[in-house]
C-alpha cells in the first residue's frame, strides 16, 4: 500500500523516538543545594593581576566539586575547577583556579566582548534571589570579558548588558587562574542585614568541548536560575546607588558620488554632534537610564533583504540604548516552542522609534529633495528594576523630532513635513509569587503623534496596546501554564483608518470575507488577541501545546511588530532529549510539531506537520535534519486584497552540518529545499537555498568568517497586479524565477582584550524574471489549472519601448488593459569597519568607516556579472566618523 507523506513522517518520528526511549538513561537523583560561605575583607583587598598571590585569599575556603553537564551529564568534569569569593563594601572579588593537565594546550582565543571563545569560566549571580533573574560574568583564558543579563529562569540571555567590571588571567604549570572584581553597584539587591544570593559557576574546557557546573543542573532540566546554589556570609553590604554619566562627541564626514544639478548631492558633507547617556540608581532596586540625542553611528548595518510576499521583514535591534535590558519590555505574546511566523509578534518593537520617516515630498520635474534617513531621537529614558517583594517595573519614554524634507526648485527652496513630532511610551510590570513559580504581569504602550499642519493625515494620531499575562509552574517547575490577553486601539482620520483596514495585515476588502466590512467613516478601531498554552519541561521528554489568536481588527505596528491579523493558530510540539552519549552521538534531540490555522470566518487555512532532529556527534561535528509537510495552505494575503488563494501542498526538507568548531578551520553547510505539488502538476513551486560557512582562526587574535548564500525560488502563481476592467477586478499573476546571492564577510582582530578591529561586508543581489502571465479566475478551485486562465500569445504582447505588457482579452486587436514589467534586478553592498578601544572601563573610542551602495540592473543579465558591473563599478556612499565617550563614575 502506498504511504502518504504524513504517514511516512509520522513513522520516522516514532522510530527515532522509540530508539531514544529504549536507550534512555536512568534519572539522576536530585542533588542537594550547595552553599558557599564568603567573608568580608577587613584590610587590603587583592590586587587584580590574575595570580591569586595575595594573602587575603587564604581567609576563605575553596569551593569546587564541579559536575559535568555537557557532554556526559552527571559525570566527573574533564578538568577540575575551584573558586573563592571575598567582598568589601564596594566590590565582590572572585578567584578561580582552573586546573589543566596540559597547560600548554589551553586555548586562548581572543574575540570582541561577549565572544565566549576558547577556555572560559563564569559566575551567575541571582542577587535579587528571585529564582528567575541573574547577572552573568565570564572571563576567558585570554582575558576577554563577557557579560549577560539572565531572565525568564535562564530562557533569556541578554549579551547587550555591559556592566563595568574588571578581570585578569594567568597561565601556570597547574592550568590557569583568574581574578575578577565586580562593583556591587552593577548588581541589584535589597536592603538587608544579611544576604543570601543564588550563585552558579560554569567552566568550559574548550579542547574537550565540555562544560561543568558547581551546582549540578541536568541538561534535561528546563530551569536554570531557580536551581542555583547559595552564597552565604554577605553581611552589612548596603545597596549601591549607581550614578554613571557618559557624554559623547562625534566628528562625521561623508563622501559620495556627485549628482549634477542636485544641490544636496555635491559629493561631500561634514558635521559635529554631541549627546549624553546616563544611569542613575534612584533606589537600591530601581534605576533610571536616559539618553539625549543618541548616536548609533558605530552600529553595524542591517543585512540586505528583498521579499515578494508582502510580509514585513524583521530586523533585530542593534542600538545600545534599546538593546540593554530589552527583556524588561519584551511581550512576545504568541511565542511557542513549535515555532511559526506568528511567534515573532511583539507588542514592543523598538525599531519603530527613530525609524525612517513615513512621508516623502511630492516633487515636480527638476526638483530635488533632501530627506532624513531616520527620525531624530530627541531623548529617551528607561525606568526599571525589581523590588525585594518581587515587583518588576519597566517604563520607557521616548520623543522623536518633527522631520522636514528640504526641496530645491532651481535655487528656490521650500520644506515639507515627512514625520511628525512623536511620543512613544511602554510600561511593563510583573509580580512574582511562590519564589517566581507564579508570575502575573501586564503591559501598556502608547504612541502619540502631533499631526497638526503636517499633511500626514494617513498616519494614526494615537495608538494604544496592552495586555495581561500569567505564567504558573507546578510540580517542581515541571509543568507550566501560560495565558495572556492583549488589546489594541488606534485613532485617526478617516483616511488613516481606511488605509489600515485595507492594509496587507488586514485586507477587510477581500471579496470572499463576508464576515468583514470596510468602514470608510471609521476614526477608531479596536482589536484583541492572546494565547493559552500548557507544557512540560524539566524532563527528557517535553511537550507544549496551545493556541493563539489575533482578531481582524488587531493592529500593533505603530510601536509593535505584527505579521498578520485575522488568524487563530493551534500548535503542538513534543521532543525527547538524549543526553548520554551513544553510538555516534554525544547528544541527540528529536522533535515533532504540527500546526493548524483558521481565520475568524471559520475557514481552515493551514495544516502542516514537521519532524526534526538535532545532534552533536562524538567527532565534535553537528548535524541537524528536518522535514515539513504542508497538507493545506490557503492564503488571505497572496492576491494583495483580492480573494483567498488556494496554494499547493508542499514538502520541505532541510539539513545543516558543521564541522569541529574547535579547529583552526571549520566549515558549515545548510540546505533547504521545498516543492509545491498538485495531482495535475508535480511542481508548482520550487525553492532551494544553499549556504556555506567558513571559519578560520589563523591566530588566537585574528578570525575570519565567510558565508556565501544562494537562493532560488520559482513559483507558478506570483501576484503581479490587479486591474479594474469592465467593472471587474482582474488579478494578474505570473511564473516568477527569483534568484538571490549574498556573501557575508566578518574579520575580527583583537590587539588586546580592550582594543579590537572589526570588519563586516555584504554584497547582495536579487533578480526576478516573469513568464507565463495569467488571470486568476477561480482562486479556490481544487484543480490547480482551474484557478487561472493562462494568457495566450494572441492575448498578451510586450511593448519594449514602453516596458509594459498589453492584454487583449477578447482578441479583437485592441488593448483592453496594460501593466508594467515586474522583472527586477536589485543590488546592494554594505560594509562597516570599526576600531574600538576601551581606554578605561566603560569609556570608549570608536573609529568607523561605513560604505553602502545600491543599484538596479537588467534582469536579463547573469547574477554575479551583474553584481560586479552594476555595483562595484560605482562610487559608494562613504561615512567616516570618530566617536569619543567617557563614563563618569562616582
Amino acid at each position: 500500500m502506498k504511504k502518504s507523506p504524513v504517514s511516512f513522517l509520522a513513522l520516522c518520528f516514532i522510530a527515532c523516538y522509540t530508539t531514544v526511549l529504549c536507550q534512555a538513561p536512568a534519572a539522576l537523583d536530585k542533588t542537594v543545594t550547595k552553599k558557599y560561605f564568603t567573608k568580608a575583607i577587613e584590610l587590603q583587598p587583592p590586587l587584580i593581576d590574575g595570580l591569586l598571590e595575595d594573602a587575603i585569599w587564604e581567609t576563605v575556603e575553596w569551593g569546587g566539586d564541579f559536575i559535568q553537564r555537557i557532554p556526559h551529564d552527571g559525570a566527573a568534569p574533564t578538568q577540575a575547577t575551584a573558586f573563592k569569593i571575598l567582598y568589601d563594601n564596594k566590590y565582590l572579588y572572585i578567584g578561580y583556579r582552573c586546573f589543566d593537565d596540559e597547560p600548554d594546550k589551553i586555548v586562548k582565543r581572543m574575540s570582541r566582548r561577549d565572544g565566549f571563545t576558547g577556555d572560559w569560566v563564569e559566575i551567575n549571580i541571582d542577587s535579587y534571589n528571585d529564582k528567575r533573574t541573574a547577572f552573568s560574568f565570564t572571563i576567558t583564558a585570554s582575558g576577554v570579558r563577557g557579560d549577560e543579563f539572565i531572565s525568564n529562569n535562564g530562557n533569556n540571555w541578554d549579551t547587550n548588558w555591559n556592566p563595568i567590571w574588571s578581570g585578569k588571567t594567568n597561565i601556570d604549570s597547574l592550568g590557569w587562574t583568574a581574578e575578577v572584581k565586580i562593583p556591587l553597584s552593577q548588581l541589584r539587591y535589597g536592603n538587608k542585614a544579611e544576604h543570601v544570593w543564588g550563585i552558579q559557576f560554569t567552566r568550559r574546557d574548550f579542547r574537550n568541548d565540555s562544560r561543568s557546573n558547581w551546582q549540578y543542573i541536568s541538561q534535561n532540566d528546563g530551569n536554570w536560575v531557580s536551581n542555583f546554589g547559595e552564597l552565604h556570609g554577605l553581611k552589612g553590604i548596603q545597596p549601591q546607588k549607581q550614578i554613571e554619566i557618559q557624554p559623547y562627541t562625534v566628528i562625521k564626514a561623508e563622501r559620495f558620488e556627485k549628482q549634477e544639478g542636485n544641490p544636496f548631492a555635491d559629493g561631500a558633507t561634514e558635521g559635529l554632534n554631541a549627546g549624553l547617556d546616563g544611569k542613575i540608581g534612584l533606589t537600591s532596586d530601581l534605576t533610571l537610564d536616559f539618553t539625549i540625542n543618541p548616536d548609533f553611528g558605530q552600529v553595524e548595518a542591517d543585512p540586505s533583504a528583498l521579499t515578494l510576499d508582502g510580509y514585513q521583514i524583521f530586523f533585530s535591534e542593534r542600538r545600545p540604548f534599546f538593546v540593554e535590558n530589552s527583556n524588561l519590555f519584551d511581550y512576545a505574546y504568541g511565542y511557542a516552542e513549535a515555532g511559526g511566523p506568528f511567534t515573532g509578534d511583539n507588542l514592543f518593537y523598538s525599531r519603530r522609534i527613530g525609524s525612517s520617516p513615513h512621508g516623502y515630498p511630492s516633487l515636480s520635474d527638476g526638483e530635488f529633495a533632501k530627506v532624513p534617513n531616520n527620525s531624530t531621537i530627541l531623548g529617551a529614558a528607561k525606568f526599571s528594576g525589581k523590588t525585594k517583594k518581587g515587583l518588576g517595573i519597566g517604563i520607557l519614554e521616548s520623543v522623536t523630532a518633527k522631520e522636514w524634507a528640504k526641496i530645491d526648485d532651481h535655487g528656490e527652496t521650500r520644506k515639507e513635513v515627512v514625520e511628525p513630532l512623536s511620543n512613544y511610551f511602554v510600561g511593563r510590570v510583573t509580580q512574582d509569587f511562590r519564589e517566581g513559580s507564579t508570575v502575573l504581569g501586564g503591559i501598556l504602550t502608547a504612541t502619540k503623534r502631533d499631526l497638526r499642519q503636517t499633511g500626514l493625515e494617513g498616519l494614526h494620531e494615537s495608538a494604544y496596546t496592552g495586555g495581561l499575562d500569567l505564567t504558573h509552574w507546578w510540580k517542581n517547575r515541571t509543568y507550566y501554564l501560560t495565558a495572556n490577553g492583549i488589546f489594541s486601539q488606534i485613532n485617526g482620520s478617516k483616511e488613516a483608518l481606511l488605509r489600515t483596514q485595507t492594509a496587507f495585515e488586514h485586507y477587510f476588502q477581500r471579496p470572499n470575507a463576508d464576515y468583514l466590512k470596510v468602514d470608510s467613516s471609521a476614526t477608531s478601531m479596536m482589536g484583541h488577541g492572546g494565547m493559552l498554552k500548557i507544557g512540560r519541561a524539566n524532563k527528557a521528554w517535553k511537550f507544549e501545546t496551545g493556541m493563539t489568536w489575533r482578531s481582524p481588527q488587531l493592529e500593533l505596528n505603530d510601536i509593535g511588530f505584527m505579521t498578520n491579523a485575522d488568524e487563530i493558530h493551534h500548535f503542538l510540539w513534543t521532543g525527547y532529549r538524549f543526553t548520554k552519549p551513544f553510538s555516534i552521538f554525544r547528544t541527540l534531540q528529536v522533535n515533532y510539531n504540527h500546526w493548524s490555522t483558521w481565520d475568524f470566518g471559520g475557514n481552515n487555512l493551514y495544516q502542516a506537520i514537521n519532524v526534526n532532529g538535532h545532534s552533536s556527534l562524538k567527532n565534535f561535528w553537528f548535524l541537524s535534519i528536518g522535514m515539513t509537510y504542508e497538507n493545506k495552505d490557503i492564503s488571505n494575503n497572496a492576491l494583495f486584497g483580492g480573494p483567498s488563494l488556494r496554494k499547493s501542498k508542499g514538502l520541505a526538507p532541510w539539513i545543516s552540518i558543521s564541522t569541529d568548531q574547535r579547529k583552526k578551520i571549520a566549515f558549515s553547510f545548510n540546505s533547504f529545499q521545498a516543492w509545491g505539488f498538485e495531482k495535475t502538476d508535480p511542481q508548482t513551486v520550487r525553492a532551494q537555498n544553499y549556504s556555506v560557512g567558513v571559519q578560520i582562526q589563523p591566530t588566537d587574535a585574528f578570525s575570519i568568517n565567510f558565508r556565501p548564500s544562494y537562493n532560488q525560488n520559482e513559483r507558478q502563481i506570483q501576484y503581479v497586479t490587479d486591474i479594474n476592467f469592465e467593472n471587474e477586478h482582474r488579478y494578474i499573476a505570473g511564473t516568477v524565477d527569483q534568484r538571490t546571492f549574498s556573501a557575508t564577510l566578518r574579520l575580527n582582530y583583537n590587539i588586546t582584550p580592550n582594543l579590537t578591529l572589526q570588519y563586516y561586508g555584504q554584497p547582495f543581489i536579487s533578480k526576478g524574471n516573469y513568464r507565463d502571465f495569467k488571470r486568476i479566475t477561480d482562486p479556490m478551485a481544487i484543480s490547480f489549472h482551474d484557478r487561472f486562465h493562462l494568457f495566450s500569445p494572441q492575448e498578451i504582447i510586450f511593448d519594449k519601448d514602453e516596458e509594459v505588457f498589453n492584454v487583449d482579452e477578447n482578441k479583437d486587436g485592441m488593448t483592453d488593459y496594460s501593466f508594467g514589467d515586474p522583472a527586477f534586478n536589485f543590488m546592494q553592498f554594505r560594509s562597516n569597519l570599526v576600531a574600538r578601544w576601551e581606554y578605561t572601563p566603560g569609556s570608549e573610542v570608536f573609529l568607523v568607516w561605513s560604505q553602502s551602495n545600491t543599484a538596479f540592473g537588467d534582469p536579463e543579465e547573469r547574477l554575479i556579472p551583474s553584481l560586479n558591473e552594476n555595483l562595484f563599478s560605482q562610487t559608494g556612499h562613504n561615512i567616516f566618523l570618530l566617536k569619543l565617550t567617557y563614563r563618569f563614575l562616582p
